[in-house]
């Protein structure tokens, strides 16, 4: 008899044979029958909906569970929780600033690779 494991692969492989999308596929695993649909007026708001999904499906991929999970099961505190916005908040800071600066024309990518991969003499 096949292990679990071998058996997941198994299914996965016969649902992406008959053309399931990854977010289907993880519904079948996840025993979540159907999934209500949206009209959107705006379709910035339409993009912006379609990128939460697609990153909440890479966490669910990578961790293994949601943030209602970690809620729930006590995974993470609230600490925790505020770690994670003040650690995103300061990357946002520096993206920021690296997108103005790009804006800016301080420092473009030939300037980058003289500097870190040019040999000197």
């Amino acid at each position: 008899m096949k292990s679990k494991i071998e058996r997941v692969k198994w299914i996965t492989e016969h649902l992406k044979k008959i053309n399931m999308s990854d977010r289907e596929i993880m519904d079948a695993k996840d025993g979540i029958a159907e999934r209500k649909s949206y009209g959107f007026r705006d379709p910035v708001v339409k993009h912006v909906v379609d990128k939460f999904v697609s990153r909440s499906d890479v966490g669910y991929e990578k961790y293994g569970s949601t943030l209602d999970d970690e809620r729930r099961f006590k995974i993470k505190d609230l600490y925790g929780y505020l770690t994670d916005i003040q650690e995103e908040l300061m990357d946002a800071v520096l993206y920021i600033q690296t997108a103005r600066e790009e804006l800016e024309g301080n420092y473009t990518y030939p300037e980058f690779v003289k500097k870190h991969y040019e040999k000197k003499d």
